[in-house]
């Protein structure tokens, strides 16, 4: 899955499950990917491919 299909449906499902409201789902799929990008780095070393594909997830994210 490219970061722009992830982050479309990271805002999707925010939106469709909690929010209703594209502003507040967005927001809240960029705390999702923060979060994750903070656990991945405990071990960036093992994980940079991972964490630069959900750096340009938190990118699409912004873009939309």
């Amino acid at each position: 899955m490219t970061p722009r299909e992830k982050a479309l449906e990271l805002i999707d499902k925010m939106y469709h499950y909690q929010w209703r409201e594209k502003q507040r789902a967005k927001e809240c799929a960029l705390i999702s990917v923060d979060e994750i990008i903070e656990a991945l780095h405990e071990h960036h070393w093992q994980n940079r491919l991972i964490i630069d594909y959900w750096k340009e997830v938190k990118q699409e994210i912004e873009k939309l």
